[in-house]
């Protein structure tokens, strides 16, 4: 969706094409058919059961909404964890879920619908340790090492981008393999790059090789964009930093129920009994919440579950969730798309042992591993290129302060370790915090084939703050090959639509976007002021075209249409008088066509969070005043 070319307005010259529209029935109404409000069920209250829900309720009367999740909260894998404020500066840090980009249109605004903002930040990464550390901040021995490998990476870059067709769906590491890079530079710098921004672990080998592609060379999609033929990229991408999750949603959710929304936690859908013209028959009961809020699969095995009806039915879980509790009511196809999404099962511990951090990543700036000169001859020409980076050293020497760490393992350098320093990167914390009181969340991936790989024994036990884990979608070409193309042939059918990231790709917005598209197929109205923000109306428009096999028309910007219908968005768009009228979506989007977010959603001051909460008692001030001797931070 990023490359589309915005200079023409394809939205509008589509607006008569001869395609299915938004999924209404009824001649139009989205109510039942004897004129009662229609009534839903949404398994799943992470962000896109949210988001269903939200946009569900802009068809007042239309809609009897039933939001369930098996744990006592709303938010999925989205929520917030305590901290002991006087030690770590913040009483509280996000988990799960830690930011994003600006071409997040959906998500910043549905921030800024419930009263909050995200901050902007400048992301700094560390991949790898000792001879094998390459940073975004500064030129480092490792790049000055692979630089024929840099320069050659430019130019296929340009080529992967005109064969896009034929590059697209071939696995990563097959792609380098055919570019005659090395192993190590496939596995130091380009696998790194990849799985930072997509989440994608140990299954980055596998990806699509259009997303480190995309990554690379697309101006709004790409956050490594433009690679840099001296040092691979030279960039510090501006992000946002997502406030306080746990907030956010319980703030979320207590509007849902203003809106009529019945939510009702600590309820597991066991099983789908029946899905005919008749209803949807499905059997639910109480599960007992547990100490870390996350339910053991197969808990309380002795609560009697009772049978509800419903007329529809959104399931906003897990792709292998869902197929388990469809059981005999699904279809060969729903049971061949859905058993072809790949899970794997990771850990996240939160920590404060700065001793580990020490040992297996690079945390500070170190001048026997910059290099200030590259040269490089660049499409083979003799003439060699000199580049002087010695400006970017000095700054770095008291400014590198890394957010975002991934480690290779020594004995399998394709097989990663991820970490943050939550206290670098998110923005309720002091921007001067001494190194050893920081926290830090480490993620070990898919125990089941790399756990002989961890190293997480090696934390100190009393600096652990908390240990979770994850059932994670694997991101591997196969997911883009017998998943997402098939996931539009199972949309509404028997009354039982599927919203979650894993039909796209592993990211809030697409949670946020599928729970939005499930909403509109239903007959919701895709809201007024985002159909201003034409960056965030057309990746909508994409998303339903390829999930629901529908492209959605214009009503509010239509040719036809001289205004806004204020009657049917005047509600959506009020919320807290932040967002005030339809039209004001189009100021939203701004830079190179119109992906950067500019709404009421994101602050334009760095840690704002941070400066709000001093004066809640939820922050202190700073906990060091100058950075330590010999180090690029406190």
């Amino acid at each position: 969706m990023a490359s589309a070319p915005f200079d023409r307005d394809i939205e509008r010259d589509s607006a008569d094409a001869p395609m299915a529209q938004n999924g209404q029935q009824n001649g139009g109404q989205p109510g039942s058919q004897d004129g009662k409000p229609k009534r839903v069920l949404i398994v799943g209250a992470g962000a896109a059961g949210m988001s269903a829900a939200y946009h569900l309720t802009q068809q007042p009367g239309q809609f009897d909404v039933t939001l369930i999740d098996a744990v006592d909260y709303c938010g999925g894998q989205a929520f917030s964890i305590p901290l002991d404020k006087d030690r770590h500066g913040a009483s509280w840090c996000n988990q799960g879920v830690q930011g994003g980009s600006y071409i997040f249109h959906h998500t910043a605004t549905m921030f800024a619908r419930q009263g909050f903002r995200a901050d902007p930040v400048e992301l700094q990464v560390s991949f790898g340790k000792d001879e094998q550390f390459w940073t975004n901040v500064f030129p480092t021995q490792l790049l000055a090492r692979h630089q024929k490998e840099i320069c050659r990476l430019v130019t296929y870059l340009k080529i992967m981008r005109w064969f896009e067709v034929f590059f697209a769906l071939l696995p990563l590491r097959l792609v380098f393999k055919l570019g005659g890079f090395s192993d190590e530079f496939t596995n130091t710098i380009a696998l790194p790059m990849t799985a930072l921004f997509l989440g994608t672990g140990n299954a980055t080998p596998e990806v699509p090789a259009i997303m480190f592609e995309r990554l690379c060379t697309s101006p709004t999609y790409g956050m490594w964009y433009k690679p840099d033929r001296h040092t691979v990229v030279s960039n510090q991408p501006p992000m946002i930093v997502f406030p306080k999750l746990s907030d956010f949603y319980s703030t979320w959710k207590d509007d849902l129920v203003a809106r009529g929304v019945t939510v009702r936690l600590s309820t597991e859908l066991t099983e789908i009994v029946q899905r005919d013209k008749h209803g949807v028959v499905v059997k639910l009961k109480p599960r007992t919440p547990a100490p870390d809020h996350h339910n053991p699969a197969g808990g309380d095995p002795d609560e009697p579950a009772g049978e509800e009806t419903y007329d529809e039915l959104i399931l906003c879980c897990l792709a292998d969730t869902a197929k388990k509790v469809l059981g005999k009511t699904a279809s060969w196809r729903e049971k061949k798309v859905l058993g072809s999404a790949k899970f794997s099962d990771d850990i996240t511990i939160t920590h404060n042992d700065a001793d580990y951090m020490k040992r297996h990543y690079e945390n500070f700036y170190r001048e026997d591993l910059a290099v200030a000169k590259t040269t490089s001859h660049a499409n083979g020409n003799s003439n060699s290129a000199v580049e002087d980076y010695q400006s970017r050293l000095d700054w770095a020497a008291n400014n590198f302060r890394p957010m975002y760490y991934i480690k290779m393992y020594p004995s399998d350098r394709s097989k990663l370790e991820m970490c943050f320093d939550t206290s670098n990167y998110q923005s309720q914390f002091p921007e001067k915090v001494p190194f050893e009181q920081h926290v830090f969340q480490t993620i070990y991936l898919n125990k089941a084939r790399d756990s002989h790989l961890w190293s997480d024994a090696e934390i100190d036990e009393t600096k652990v703050i908390r240990r979770d884990w994850w059932h994670q979608l694997c991101h591997g070409y196969t997911h883009y090959l017998f998943v997402v193309p098939w996931v539009m042939f199972l949309q509404a059918r028997r009354r039982v639509r599927f919203a979650g990231s894993w039909t796209l790709v592993n990211a809030h917005e697409v949670a946020i976007l599928s729970g939005l598209a499930a909403a509109v197929d239903l007959g919701a109205e895709y809201p007024g002021d985002l159909e201003h923000d034409r960056f965030a109306f057309l990746c909508f428009r994409l998303y339903y075209l390829l999930a629901y096999g529908k492209w959605y028309r214009r009503r509010q910007t239509s040719s036809k249409s001289k205004k806004p219908n204020a009657s049917s968005t005047n509600k959506a768009n009020g919320d807290n008088g932040l967002i005030q009228k339809a039209q004001d979506g189009q100021s939203w989007a701004t830079g190179l066509y119109g992906s950067v977010y500019k709404g009421p959603g994101v602050s334009e001051t760095a840690r704002s969070v941070w400066k709000e909460d001093m004066k809640k008692g939820l922050s202190t001030d700073n906990l060091a005043e100058k950075n330590a001797s010999g180090r690029s931070q406190p």
